[in-house]
């Protein structure tokens, strides 16, 4: 609690940024993004920054409405085969790259040949694509090996970004280096200071959609000219700076934070996310002590949700949520099966002597946690003191987010710059069902940091994309938390809700996990 005072005190008397400077007579929305933008490949990296990036300069087929229903987007429609096996995609009139290029359909079926291989929606739907071929400029087809019903799922929610083939032809595993999309805003390259500035403006050739705006879906006006991101990573400057009138939106405000600007004069605060965040811990199953399954499960029984919420959103309980498994709570997939070692009574010594049974030998156990953003730094320290009851040998290595996202991509033993553990959080649409939850993924060298190998959690991941219902994907929703329990690729911390912060006259933010800056009204 201590800690949170101080926070407090130091949002009243923060050193503030030099002003930004607005350009002319432009509309300038000035935010504090989440962390620094170290990446510009956001199909190379989950980051959920770079994400954000993507939404700001690419364009996606198809777009998921706050529903999870896909809708859309680049697409002006589609159609399929008799037998489901032939989609027919054709691109709206007029699309085109930001340098005048127009988007044809060979830059769509590259992209979607690169997205196949990151992405765990991507994926999904590669290991079903036959072929693709061009019809012509607007129009390509897309054959499958066997039925796929979420086909238009994996592209609406599994941010497909579309870009030029010639970017798009980039080794999936190296990161691109251009910033040419299609999408409603276009990047400043000339004025990115990685570590502490990036600029968008307006592309004022985008023609979006004649829709309202629903999430990923709909059509995306842009009322500003230029958004500048201000890296501000201590939540009370960013606060402070918010108060003031420096900047107009702290996009993840420190959550002590909160009840403090909920009082402050200018400011407003709301949760703008449907779907919350849930936190886990992350091993690396390359290295010991972690590629023990008998000791992650050890580790269960001593694992206590609502500790880790209240490091997180202190005794602002309307925020949290608990007992999270597998897949984020209010979504169709959430279940309880098999998370009574997670629900139950916590028990300390029962876990202490399965760790001891697990052949544990004391291998150190490098746990990397971020100090720039708060949320994460938090349930990281809980996880060092969980780990060190257990009697875990822990090297605890704090480090900026965008060290730590560079990082946690090598599979070099600890020793050697590598890693055991991190914390993290994912957006709920991302780990509402098996399609996009890339953290459940056990496809070894494929899969997510940490390349867990587990072909029973893939045949049943398998099993749901063919599920003829949604009553079966629900009874196979609740098979893959029970087999996660067993070899834990991720251990669940709980879930919670960050709101928005901005200044009053910030409106009409559309509603997602994501920071959208489409539609956002200044005035």
């Amino acid at each position: 609690m201590k800690r949170r005072t101080l926070l407090k005190a130091a949002a009243a008397s923060a050193l503030l940024p030099a002003p930004a400077i607005g350009q002319g007579n432009a509309k300038v929305l000035l935010c504090a993004p989440e962390a620094n933008l170290a990446s510009i490949d956001p199909v190379w990296t989950t980051a959920t920054v770079a994400v954000n990036y993507g939404y700001m300069v690419y364009d996606t087929l198809y777009g998921s409405d706050v529903g999870l229903v896909p809708r859309p987007q680049m697409a002006e429609g589609h159609t399929l085969s008799d037998d489901k096996l032939l989609y027919t995609f054709k691109l709206r009139a007029g699309l085109a790259f930001h340098d005048g290029e127009p988007v044809r359909s060979r830059d769509c079926i590259a992209s979607i040949n690169r997205w196949s291989k990151r992405s765990a929606w991507g994926q999904a739907l590669g290991a079903r694509i036959e072929e693709m071929k061009v019809v012509d400029d607007r129009s390509f087809t897309m054959r499958l090996k066997m039925p796929f019903a979420l086909t238009l799922n994996a592209l609406g929610q599994g941010h497909s970004f579309i870009m030029p083939e010639r970017v798009a032809l980039t080794d999936p595993f190296k990161q691109i280096t251009e910033t040419v999309g299609s999408g409603p805003f276009m990047f400043k390259r000339d004025e990115w200071i990685a570590g502490a500035k990036a600029v968008w403006v307006k592309n004022t050739k985008y023609v979006p959609r004649d829709e309202e705006p629903n999430m990923l879906s709909g059509g995306k006006r842009v009322f500003v000219d230029r958004v500048e991101q201000i890296v501000m990573p201590d939540g009370a400057t960013a606060a402070a700076a918010l108060q003031s009138g420096e900047i107009d939106w702290v996009q993840v405000p420190t959550i002590d934070l909160i009840p403090m600007l909920k009082k402050s004069r200018g400011v407003r605060t709301f949760v703008n996310d449907p779907f919350g965040w849930v936190g886990v811990i992350r091993p690396n199953f390359l290295h010991p002590p972690f590629n023990n399954p008998k000791l992650l499960r050890a580790i269960l029984p001593a694992v206590d949700q609502k500790e880790f919420l209240a490091a997180v959103i202190g005794d602002q309980q309307e925020l949290g949520k608990e007992p999270v498994g597998i897949f984020a709570l209010g979504t169709p997939m959430a279940n309880t099966a098999g998370l009574e070692v997670l629900s139950g009574p916590r028990d300390l010594a029962l876990a202490k002597r399965l760790v001891a049974e697990s052949g544990y030998k004391g291998e150190k156990v490098v746990l990397m946690s971020p100090t720039d953003q708060p949320a994460l730094t938090q349930i990281s320290q809980v996880t060092r003191e969980l780990f060190m009851k257990l009697g875990l040998n822990v090297e605890y290595q704090s480090m900026d987010w965008s060290t730590l996202v560079s990082r946690r991509a090598s599979r070099e033993p600890p020793d050697k710059g590598g890693w055991n553990a991190f914390c993290t959080a994912w957006d709920g649409m991302s780990v509402s069902d098996p399609g996009g939850h890339f953290p459940i993924r056990g496809n070894g060298r494929g899969a997510w940091f940490g390349w867990p190998d587990d072909p029973k959690m893939e045949a049943l991941r398998d099993a749901w994309f063919n599920a003829p219902d949604l009553a079966a994907q629900k009874k196979l929703a609740e098979e893959i938390q029970i087999h996660a329990m067993q070899e834990v690729p991720i251990i669940p911390t709980g879930q919670w809700f960050t709101p928005n912060a901005t200044r009053d006259n910030i409106h009409d933010i559309v509603r997602s996990a994501l920071a959208l800056h489409w539609n956002v009204k200044k005035g």
